[in-house]
């Protein structure tokens, strides 16, 4: 059976599987293929996928896309020096510009980000990022290319999360407010992912290894499909989770990260940094 299958029957068979929330029995009604059959061809063509369009669609982060990312989120979310949103790893267009996919521990494994390689290649300099400079117009101090994410994750010079607690001061406030403004631009990656590839609905039941390849398989083409097509912003819905982890304690460079939030917060109510509706928001 599987000899007779022609690629575009394959490819036809796993667009389906990852794009609706059907089973391998539903695709057994649909295409009279065995659930052994189907469950062999989609995950193939996810692992052939995967090797295919990595390389173009998720290209190698380099200090000169660290700096084309840096870019977007300054024009479209009005946030300096960001360069990669977190959890997942995502620019101003929607796109991922990076992905690890695997488990290290439990689902609520608040330390995942520290065993990710993208952090080890950042700690051990193994990615070289833009150097450190100061704010648009300003003769302040040089301030680093960072992450964004929240509470989750330990405070660093490249990993910057709000301000806690209730009675903030309205510097505070006006910069968590900017810095969610850019952090909505992974929620609503995974809003359009989600929408686009509806398998990842509910839960993948299948072995490890095969889930980790249906995820790379729809992260990859999310990019492909977003490089030709564009995005409709009714399909950028948030999408919810991880709101329940335990916050982390600073990792080291933890008073250093909190006096770069302070320089960025008072850049915010400068002139040169401030946008007119921030009051408005917070």
């Amino acid at each position: 059976m599987r000899n007779c299958i022609q690629p575009e029957q394959m490819l036809a068979v796993t667009l389906r599987y990852l794009g609706s929330e059907c089973s391998f029995t539903d695709l057994y009604y649909s295409y009279r293929l065995g659930i052994s059959t189907s469950t062999k061809i989609v995950r193939e063509v996810c692992n052939i996928l995967w090797s295919s369009l990595v390389q173009e669609f998720i290209p190698k982060l380099t200090k000169e896309l660290c700096e084309s990312v840096e870019t977007g989120f300054e024009k479209w979310a009005n946030f300096f020096h960001c360069i990669v949103v977190l959890m997942a790893v995502a620019d101003s267009n929607y796109r991922f510009v990076y992905v690890d996919v695997g488990a290290y521990g439990s689902e609520c494994d608040s330390n995942i980000f520290k065993e990710s390689t993208l952090w080890k290649s950042i700690q051990e300099k193994t990615l070289e990022l833009p150097p450190a400079k100061p704010l648009p117009s300003s003769e302040g101090p040089n301030i680093p290319y960072f992450l964004i994410g929240d509470e989750v994750f330990g405070l660093n010079t490249n990993l910057l999360w709000p301000f806690g607690g209730k009675e903030l001061s309205q510097k505070k406030r006006i910069f968590n407010y900017r810095l969610s403004r850019a952090r909505r631009y992974v929620e609503c990656s995974f809003g359009i992912l989600t929408n686009k590839w509806r398998i990842l609905h509910r839960p993948l039941n299948v072995n490890i290894d095969f889930a980790v390849s249906i995820v790379k398989a729809c992260v990859v083409l999310h990019n492909f499909v977003r490089e030709r097509d564009g995005y409709n912003f009714k399909d950028t819905m948030t999408v919810l989770g991880m709101n329940n982890l335990p916050a982390q304690p600073n990792m080291q460079g933890g008073r250093a990260a909190n006096d770069i939030r302070n320089v960025l917060s008072d850049y915010f109510l400068t002139e040169v940094g401030k946008v007119p509706w921030q009051l408005s928001k917070i």
